[in-house]
């Protein structure tokens, strides 16, 4: 059975992006809901399933059901989902299997936090023993995968310096980007080391923030006001083991997962007119490009350069400046740009006439993975 165009979006929202001091992570997570579905055009009571990511400023029990008291309901459903970076297209597909099985009509999936104004979260100090050698923390880990990269396919730094200077170049025009400053090549080379051989501008933001999507069946969906986005395929992949332990650093769950996507959707890479990929360190597009398919593994590197994923480039990637100059969050900011894109909703930087729409999500170090394909 497949679950292909049976499930659509019909609200997407974000909050602001940035610093933002004085906003809870609860707070931003029950704004980005509101915002969603007065999108859609839908009140709060319509809702039967709230279905949430952790923040990772700090961690709590039973999150989905304090967010779903925050926004005044009871919903039939309500789930706390940590798949880390995987995790937002994780709650659009728990919430297609629940409408599915006919136990609710409408989710809303949210998530946000305040990481850059609030607590110092996940990241504050090492643990377990591997923080003893220096290694914590996500910089150490993804430095170790760009650092395989570059010595089994010749990447050099300048090209993954490509990938942040084309989600510079979207940002720029975006209003709500956190950051919307010019960047180039040689801004990225001088910037510091974080963990060699990732640079300052190889890394994503720190920014408080949230964002949210409303899912829905497509016979509820026309009911609705503005055109529904469809859910043409979706897959996950979870390699899950600890780094050190992995045969190979240079492949992602994106290959199963996105095999497992596009098999659903019936289309391939040649189809997508639009990418929204998880880029939480440059290295991350690149090789999930290489696993999607877009190019041939190794490729990732020479496939970026010259404008190739920016402003008139043939792959248009990450057109709201994604994790690294967008907005720090985990990833479901770049749902929201799809559903906008794919709706001509995205102003300066809209792509032209998008028909399909991919995006990923990635989580832990290269530990899971999620993709989803939609089209309009």
């Amino acid at each position: 059975m497949s679950l292909k165009d049976k499930h659509a979006i019909v609200g997407a929202a974000t909050t602001r992006f940035g610093k933002v001091p004085g906003v809870s992570a609860l707070a931003f997570t029950v704004e980005a809901a509101q915002l969603a579905l007065a999108d859609a055009g839908l009140a709060k009571d319509s809702v039967d399933a709230v279905l949430c990511k952790y923040p990772p400023s700090g961690f709590q029990g039973l999150w989905a059901h304090k967010v779903s008291e925050a926004l005044g309901i009871q919903p039939k459903i309500a789930a706390t989902i940590d798949q880390a970076g995987a995790t937002n297209i994780g709650l659009v597909q728990y919430a297609m299997m629940a409408i599915e099985a006919g136990l609710i009509e409408i989710a809303v999936c949210c998530y946000g936090d305040n990481p850059l104004s609030g607590p110092p979260g996940t990241y504050s100090k090492p643990r377990g023993p591997e923080g003893a050698y220096g290694m914590f923390g996500a910089p150490s880990g993804y430095a170790m995968i760009a650092q395989r990269h570059m010595e089994e396919f010749g990447t050099t730094s300048e090209q993954l310096g490509h990938v942040a200077v084309s989600t510079r170049a979207w940002a720029s025009k975006n209003p709500n980007a956190h950051k919307r400053d010019p960047m180039t090549i040689a801004d990225h080379q001088a910037s510091r080391y974080v963990a060699e051989p990732l640079h300052l501008l190889d890394c994503c933001l720190v920014s408080d923030g949230g964002a949210a999507v409303v899912v829905t069946s497509v016979e509820r969906a026309k009911d609705l006001n503005k055109p529904p986005v469809y859910i043409m395929g979706i897959g996950q992949h979870h390699i899950a083991w600890d780094l050190p332990q992995r045969p190979t650093l240079t492949t992602s769950g994106a290959k199963i997962s996105g095999e497992m996507a596009f098999n659903m959707a019936g289309v391939g890479p040649q189809d997508v007119d639009v990418c929204e990929l998880y880029d939480c360190f440059t290295v991350v597009p690149m090789i999930t490009l290489e696993d999607y398919g877009f190019c041939e593994k190794g490729e990732g590197g020479a496939f970026v350069e010259n404008g190739t994923t920016g402003p008139g480039g043939s792959i248009p990637m990450n057109t709201s400046g994604g994790l690294l100059s967008e907005s720090g969050m985990a990833g479901m900011q770049l749902i929201v740009e799809a559903v906008r894109q794919l709706r001509g909703e995205g102003g300066e930087r809209q792509v032209d006439d998008p028909e399909i729409a991919l995006v990923s999500g990635q989580g832990g170090i290269m530990h899971s993975h999620a993709t989803m394909i939609l089209r309009n």
